[in-house]
């Protein structure tokens, strides 16, 4: 029980740590276009994501798949940029394609599932309680992911409800300074690919 607790704490530390800020604008600008009143497809969607990476990263915890560290960093800015384009390009229209959105996200959370599994091998170690150490981790991570779509949808309401904001100009806003950072963060990790 004990082990639980600590690795469900590293699990939600880890992806609401600034310094691993990338997971964090994925789940931001994956919801950032939906509301309040919208939280049945944003659980769909946030769900898509979370079996897409607790696969790959059981897969990679007991060592089933390895993938170069440099693609996978390299990668997941690329399924914020995507995201983040999909978002601006759908326009002021309200968010449909809902299908196309859970496969991408599915398909996205295995790019990220590799990316989590980097920092958890790393402290499994020689570790005999793997499973229940990756659930625990997994859960955690869950946990933050809450915490983030939570928030992201909170201040979403505020800002259009209360404060008047025009969705689309909160939905370009939000997409397009996410689409920026994503976009400078893969043209850094661009060279990690041939070392």
């Amino acid at each position: 029980m004990q082990d639980f607790h600590l690795y469900f704490e590293l699990g939600w530390q880890h992806i609401l740590d600034w310094k691993g800020y990338d997971h964090i604008l994925f789940v931001m600008v994956l919801c950032g276009t939906y509301l309040l009143s919208d939280w049945r497809k944003v659980l769909i969607l946030v769900t898509a994501f979370t079996v897409g990476h607790s696969i790959t990263l059981a897969l990679s915890v007991f060592k089933f798949i390895h993938i170069n560290t440099g693609l996978i960093e390299f990668l997941i800015p690329i399924t914020i940029l995507v995201t983040a384009s999909s978002n601006i390009l759908a326009g002021k229209s309200k968010p449909k394609g809902m299908q196309l959105k859970y496969i991408l996200a599915l398909f996205f959370g295995l790019i990220h599932g590799l990316g989590f599994s980097n920092y958890l091998n790393s402290l499994l170690g020689r570790s005999t309680n793997i499973v229940a150490e990756l659930f625990a981790f997994n859960v955690g991570l869950e946990f933050g992911q809450i915490i983030i779509v939570i928030s992201i949808l909170i201040f979403s309401f505020i800002l259009i409800n209360i404060f008047k904001v025009k969705r689309w100009d909160w939905n370009f806003f939000l997409s397009s300074a996410i689409f920026g950072i994503s976009f400078v963060m893969a043209a850094e990790r661009w060279p990690n690919l041939f070392s």
